[in-house]
């Protein structure tokens, strides 16, 4: 059982999650051991219900050299529900009306939400602002103006509730709508600072999370945690980053997702512009107001929406069918890399043969994987799934 991407013959499909017996199964199955989003589905698509794939869980785990395997006792599920209640957080599932329609369009698409505050937000247009957490001044006072101006056009501002930029960002979305994606659990609030900041949004906005009720966040938790941050959003605008940082994990998830990136550039000798500067020379748009956003997106509604004071109005320009072309070919490779590779080691040329690219272009997508964890380097020039 692993998390290995694959798609077998469905003969099974899984059963509209009608009954509270069903989601409470469907629960448990995700919180088991070793059955992450793809297990999930997978074992959903075999077997139609999730009474089903529990009952066959123990033996699948058998044949993949699991011994003495137990699925989450029916204790934990009902503590987390308990818990969620004690919370005031309501469960979202996939497949319901409730779940967000562009966040089910995803592969990996979560299959639970809890979440806290007002989830009608959820059905209005998004976008993701995302940036550094040591933000400097001019950073969080531009989070802030495009935060502002984005949401008086109807948009609803999606960021991680960390400090810096995000925390920017959300305090002047607050009172047009803002979406708090958090790592850990969503009635955990982390950082601490941002305390009085997440019971704001738990009030007028919305926070969720697809963690479990009193998850403390961990390293492993943020890379996942912002694949929902751009899958919710229609794009993603990188305020400050640095050239190794989460932000542009996000915006790599964005462009895997076929979701337009934006960054706004910075001073060449400010390390945290650094990622920014680097997006918009591989083709992200240049982002110097709520404007240039919008220009960029297709218009809400079939219209082009009138801008606020303060923003000048401009003739649409053309959007080119070769914008964004190097961050999407970039987005292109990391995916053909990872569908080639397996937890059984290739050597590197040998795959940068069967891609059929220049090493020159392969050597750095190779390099960003690896740093983020998706691949592994081994001894005598070998590569593996991480």
């Amino acid at each position: 059982m692993t998390e290995k991407d694959h798609n077998p013959s469905s003969t099974h499909p899984p059963l509209p999650p009608t009954s509270e017996d069903e989601q409470f199964s469907r629960l448990r199955l995700l919180r088991s051991r070793r059955v992450g989003v793809t297990t999930y589905k997978r074992l959903l698509t075999e077997h139609g219900t999730a009474q089903n794939a529990l009952a066959a869980l123990p033996e699948v785990a058998r044949a993949a050299g699991v011994e003495k395997y137990e699925i989450c006792p029916e204790a934990v599920v009902q503590a987390e529900l308990n818990a969620a209640r004690a919370a005031g957080a309501r469960l979202i599932m996939h497949g319901t009306p409730a779940y967000p329609e562009i966040l089910s369009e995803l592969d990996d698409a979560p299959p639970f939400l809890w979440v806290l505050g007002d989830p009608d937000l959820l059905n209005r247009p998004m976008i993701s602002l995302v940036g550094a957490r040591n933000a400097s001044s001019l950073g969080t006072r531009m989070a802030r103006a495009l935060a502002r101006d984005l949401g008086q056009q109807g948009y609803v501002i999606v960021s991680g509730l960390a400090r810096g930029v995000d925390a920017a960002a959300h305090l002047a979305a607050l009172p047009t709508g803002t979406v708090a994606v958090q790592a850990g659990g969503v009635d955990v609030i982390y950082p601490a600072e941002n305390t009085q900041l997440a019971q704001d949004i738990a009030g007028s906005g919305l926070r969720l999370s697809e963690q479990p009720i009193g998850l403390q966040p961990m390293a492993r938790h943020f890379p996942t945690r912002n694949r929902i941050i751009s899958g919710l959003s229609r794009a993603t605008v990188v305020v400050e980053a640095a050239a190794k940082s989460g932000s542009l994990i996000t915006a790599r998830d964005a462009l895997d997702q076929g979701r337009d990136v934006l960054a706004v550039p910075g001073n060449p000798f400010d390390a945290r512009a650094a990622g920014c500067n680097q997006l918009i020379r591989e083709g992200a748009t240049l982002v110097r107001s709520a404007a240039d956003v919008i220009e960029a997106l297709t218009p809400l509604h079939g219209e082009t929406p009138q801008l606020p004071l303060g923003i000048p109005d401009k003739p649409r320009a053309k959007r080119s069918p070769t914008k964004n072309k190097a961050l999407k070919d970039v987005a292109t490779l990391h995916r053909k890399i990872l569908a080639r590779l397996s937890p059984s080691p290739v050597a590197e040329d040998q795959l940068i043969r069967d891609l059929a690219v220049a090493p020159a272009d392969a050597a750095p997508v190779l390099l960003d994987l690896e740093l983020d964890g998706q691949i592994t380097r081994q001894s005598g020039g070998l590569l593996s799934r991480g």
